[in-house]
């Protein structure tokens, strides 16, 4: 019995150290820690319990129930005001059901403690008690620092709404999508939305599908990282047009990564209006600069006209056919040259806007030269050099006036004399070559006009093509002829270069996008040219309306060597009474400028009401005509114009004909 007293003591000893020891590993704990078994009776407590909650000490001993705690912190006022033995008997039933529980208490002192209690598996539970004041406190200056900074940013954000919507200039900002993220009052505006309906809607849906084709090539560059700029026209709701002058800025990080672009349009309709103003001004300021040139060729080809007419009046009625051909062949191709110059010189002149077409430069190239050639003093030379044929789309007679331009530059730098150089050439830019002057890389046709005059310095390489800048004298120049170039040439998606130095010459070259050749090459055959035989008439009766007698004998002539019987009317109503009472009329051949008061335009619709059987042509000697009629740009009828030779005529007659017979 001894030893058993003796052996159960000393576990009770050995039990009692662990338990010290297991106690003082608890003190040493930052939180606050307790254990309540089954009957909610403290089991286990450390230091820091006391510390953080300053309970009595006599309360730190096992078997201390948890409603003492309680009552405690309740008498205290750490749970508030009212009832004292309520909230401590709602608590202990709360206790009572051992379940996880957490949450958060403000003491009275404005300590935070979260407590976090566990159930233990024989009932009771293990609690701690964290002091979690100074956590709180830099949560809620970090909550009350967001909310500044937000109310900071609104206020920015506000600021840059009210900045942007008095901008003159529509801004946005689109994302990837690409969707609106912002958008000024004139750009939502002007697409119909209001600045919180466009954001989040795709271009696509704001521009609508139509408009959103022709922008969306130069949205998609901007995405891949390149600056853009172009023009676009829209009608608005009022039915009048309007240009906008866009440029597209991508947003990059400094990885690489484009974010979005930002956009910003401005209304270029009345500028485009002074452009063209400009652009007809100095167009006929070149015309009278040709002047000179086109007189010195048609007194040439007068000259040609004239003397092979008195060689055949010499020669009377006994002129054998080789000589009438020897005679008649040089006055045909001068009649022709005077006509392809006549044409050249009234589309030049119309001042008609930009109206892009493909085009063969190289022949677009010879004819500017050609035309250049008489214009030129003797003591300046012009050399032309140009490839197989090289297709862009441009409009052809912009790109004439830009070289005459740049000819007519060259030729005043070079006031003692020297040579003029146009060659033509396909080249490849790389991305390098291309971005220095505002390309993406690919296949370019380069038209180089090069001069060995006086040269320029940086600066005024620099300047030269600033808008009214001019290195010439007062009143010899206006300043605009290289910016109308550079704005023509980068408004048809190509660019210009320029190399220059002092004394040593200067070359101009403008870059055009390149064509791929299209589905069969491009004839090579003029009008008038022998290559095919001319379709025939067999004997159709023809009503010719032309009012000047001598050109109704001759187009008479010409109509019965195509094997056409011929009919002629010199005024409107005798043409229209013969229209409607010969059923056996098979086309009506007319001038459209015709005396009093119905013009040939006029005439040929009221007799296609009247016979819409009957094939009609038109013909002119006017370049402008269709300012005759509103309803010209609409004319369902086919239009020669004068002169023209047999071939023309036989290919169109037949067309016609071919037409309303089938």
């Amino acid at each position: 019995m001894r030893l058993f007293t003796l052996g159960t003591m000393e576990e009770t000893h050995h039990l009692r150290e662990q338990l010290d020891l297991m106690q003082a590993a608890l003190d040493h704990i930052n939180q606050g820690f307790s254990v309540f078994d089954a009957n909610l009776r403290l089991v286990a407590w450390n230091r820091g319990l006391w510390d953080m909650l300053d309970f009595p000490q006599h309360l730190a001993q096992r078997g201390t129930h948890l409603g003492d705690f309680l009552r405690v912190n309740a008498e205290r006022g750490e749970y508030g005001p009212g009832d004292i033995e309520g909230k401590i008997e709602r608590r202990l039933e709360r206790a009572k059901l051992f379940v996880p529980h957490y949450f958060e208490r403000i003491r009275p002192n404005g300590q935070v403690i979260a407590v976090s209690g566990t159930p233990l598996p024989q009932g009771g539970f293990v609690t701690t008690y964290s002091d979690i004041t100074t956590e709180r406190h830099r949560q809620e200056k970090l909550e009350r620092t967001v909310e500044e900074r937000t109310r900071a940013l609104r206020q920015s954000e506000d600021w840059l709404r009210l900045v942007t919507d008095n901008i003159p200039a529509l801004i946005a900002y689109l994302g990837p999508g690409p969707r609106f993220r912002f958008a000024n009052r004139r750009y939502a505006d002007w697409f119909g939305q209001s600045v919180t309906s466009i954001v989040g809607r795709t271009a696509e849906e704001v521009a609508g599908t139509e408009l959103y084709a022709e922008l969306e090539p130069h949205v998609s560059r901007a995405f891949e990282g390149q600056a853009v700029s172009y023009e676009y026209n829209r009608r608005t709701p009022d039915g009048a047009t309007v240009c906008m002058r866009s440029t597209l800025i991508p947003d990059i990080t400094q990885d690489g990564r484009t974010l979005g672009i930002f956009v910003l349009s401005l209304d270029a309709t009345e500028q485009k209006r002074s452009e063209a103003a400009l652009l007809q001004s100095q167009r006929m300021d070149a015309v009278g600069k040709l002047s000179g040139g086109l007189a010195h060729d048609f007194n040439n080809l007068l000259s040609i006209l004239m003397g092979n007419l008195l060689a055949l009046k010499r020669h009377g009625d006994t002129v054998p056919a080789q000589t009438l051909d020897r005679h008649v062949d040089p006055m045909l191709k001068a009649t022709r040259r005077g006509a392809d110059l006549t044409q050249r010189l009234l589309a030049f002149s119309r001042g008609k806007p930009v109206d892009p077409k493909v085009t063969r430069l190289d022949r677009l190239v010879e004819e500017a030269a050609a035309l250049l050639s008489g214009s030129l003093p003797a003591t300046i030379s012009l050399c032309m050099q140009t490839e197989t044929p090289l297709l862009t789309r441009i409009d052809p007679a912009q790109l004439e006036t830009a070289l005459i331009n740049l000819v007519f530059n060259a030729r005043d730098a070079m006031p003692e004399g020297g040579a003029i150089n146009i060659r033509l050439e396909a080249i490849r830019l790389d991305s390098s070559e291309s971005g220095a002057i505002g390309l993406t890389a690919g296949d370019y046709a380069a038209i180089h006009v090069s001069d060995d005059g006086t040269g320029m310095d940086d600066e005024t390489r620099l300047r030269i093509f600033e808008p009214f800048f001019t290195t010439k004298s007062f009143g010899t120049g206006s300043g605009l002829g290289l910016s109308m170039v550079y704005g023509f040439i980068r408004q048809s998606g190509g660019s210009v270069a320029i190399q220059s130095e002092p004394g040593h010459g200067t070359t101009v070259t403008l870059y055009l996008p390149l064509q791929p050749a299209e589905t069969g090459p491009l004839s090579l055959c003029e009008p008038g040219s022998d290559l095919a035989p001319s379709p025939r008439g067999d004997g159709e009766l023809i009503l010719l309306v032309e009012d000047d007698s001598d050109v109704a004998v001759t187009l008479a002539e010409q109509l019965q060597s195509l094997g056409y019987a011929t009919l002629r009317a010199e005024s409107v109503a005798d043409a229209y009474a013969l229209a409607s009472d010969l059923p056996e009329l098979r086309l009506m051949l007319s001038d459209i400028i015709m005396p009093g008061q119905m013009n040939g335009l006029a005439l040929a619709q009221k007799v296609h009401t009247q016979r819409p059987d009957l094939g009609i042509v038109l013909m002119t000697g006017y370049a402008d005509w269709n300012s005759l009629a509103s309803q010209a740009s609409d004319c369902p009828f086919p239009v020669l114009s004068k002169p023209f030779d047999n071939a023309e005529l036989a290919d169109v007659l037949h067309v016609t004909l071919f037409r309303e017979t089938t």
